[in-house]
């Protein structure tokens, strides 16, 4: 049964995200405005399958740590693909920082590009990181609201990776607090796996770091809130993803 329901949840996903695709087509002709809006839509039809077809809840805990509006620094673990969709609908302008390699995806890193996503080449040293903070600088004078993965790559639960500097750079650049995120999505729809299990992804968005923190103190209190995990969360104070999210505050 799991089977099937992941089957499908896949054809859900893969047939909404052409849809997409081809209908960017025609909206890119138009303002940049409206391929947001079609991202929003795009990631409120996939996450919206989640339930019916796979059993899978999403709650979200500490909502109140998010701004409503205007630019912000967040730092979420990475488990999952779930991960790179749900911030559509959790912020109003997300800015993703991503690699660079998915802008040279057809039909899809257009749409990544007319977004302005925060594109980096990892292999470029130093330059990745110039790269980085003028993408850092073009989202906060926009007021966006910046989702970096610090480990650089989504990591099964229970598997701590190294973190990348970037975030302290940014943090130290953009003089924004840094508002940690933990999930584990990583335990219903797994990395690169086919099978999504039943049962409820957690989003604890934990209070922000003050701006100006040491980059040492900054890169310690990551860790030591991913390795943590949401396993000391009060699973019970979650709101339903979609509660909220149908009616976005001061969302565009």
């Amino acid at each position: 049964m799991i089977w099937l329901r992941s089957a499908a949840f896949n054809l859900w996903f893969y047939a909404t995200t052409v849809v997409l695709a081809l209908t960017s087509l025609v909206v890119n002709l138009g303002p940049a405005p409206w391929v947001h809006g079609l991202a929003r839509l795009w990631a409120r039809t996939v996450l919206g399958g989640l339930r019916p077809l796979c059993g899978i809840t999403v709650l979200v805990s500490g909502r109140e740590h998010l701004p409503t509006d205007g630019p912000a620094l967040i730092a979420s673990q990475h488990q999952s693909a779930f991960d790179t969709v749900v911030w559509l609908l959790l912020v109003p302008q997300t800015a993703y920082v991503l690699k660079q390699e998915l802008t040279k995806i057809p039909l899809y890193g257009g749409i990544v590009r007319r977004m302005g996503m925060i594109a980096v080449d990892r292999s470029a040293g130093a330059a990745a990181i110039r790269a980085l903070l003028r993408g850092t600088d073009a989202a906060v004078a926009q007021g966006r609201q910046i989702v970096i993965f610090p480990e650089g790559t989504r990591a099964p639960p229970g598997v701590r990776l190294p973190l990348h500097p970037g975030i302290a750079a940014m943090a130290a650049r953009s003089g924004l607090p840094v508002i940690p995120v933990v999930t584990d999505s990583g335990s219903h729809w797994g990395r690169r796996a086919f099978r999504k299990q039943p049962g409820t992804i957690h989003i604890a968005i934990q209070p922000p770091l003050p701006a100006g923190m040491p980059r040492a103190a900054l890169m310690a209190r990551l860790e030591a809130l991913y390795a943590a995990g949401v396993s000391d969360v009060d699973k019970s104070v979650g709101v339903p993803l979609f509660r909220f999210s149908a009616r976005p505050r001061k969302f565009p």
